[in-house]
């Protein structure tokens, strides 16, 4: 079951031609995974007084339809695939008025050390809530 998040595009989110600018997305994408973790019972701000950071290093985004000040999105993000030292996740963000699909998108990030810098096992403090969670979007998948 992926997790949502409600979003309101903010005047400032959009260009010239009043539509919502296309690197915006990628940000909502963030707020999406950070929501997600959350949602499992992991904050960055744990993760990051433990010594871990989870920088992105694959991030794509398809465009299907344009967004406007104002409008509600729904941010849906789903955990794709989960190891030890990176996990993959994918995103849809719909107008929430219309379920209009907006824009498809991929990340994967890596667990890495903050100290050294270096991609590294998360622990199982984390990665047993984040297998858990996984474990949990694929019994909903195949239920429905």
């Amino acid at each position: 079951m992926p997790v949502v998040t409600e979003h309101h595009v903010n005047f400032y989110d959009t260009d010239a031609m009043a539509v919502v600018h296309h690197a915006n997305y990628i940000r909502w994408f963030e707020i999406g995974r950070v929501e997600y973790l959350r949602a499992l019972g992991i904050t960055l701000g744990e993760l990051m007084d433990d010594g871990y950071v989870f920088p992105i290093i694959e991030v794509e985004a398809k465009y299907h339809e344009s967004s406007h000040f104002d409008d509600v999105l729904l941010i849906e993000t789903t955990a794709e695939s989960l190891t030890r030292v990176k996990m993959a996740f994918t995103y849809r963000i719909l107008r929430k008025n219309d379920g209009a699909v907006l824009v498809t998108g991929h990340s994967l990030n890596v667990f890495t050390s903050q100290e050294t810098g270096h991609i590294t096992r998360l622990p199982d403090k984390y990665y047993a809530k984040l297998r858990e969670g996984l474990r949990q979007e694929k019994n909903a998948k195949s239920e429905s």
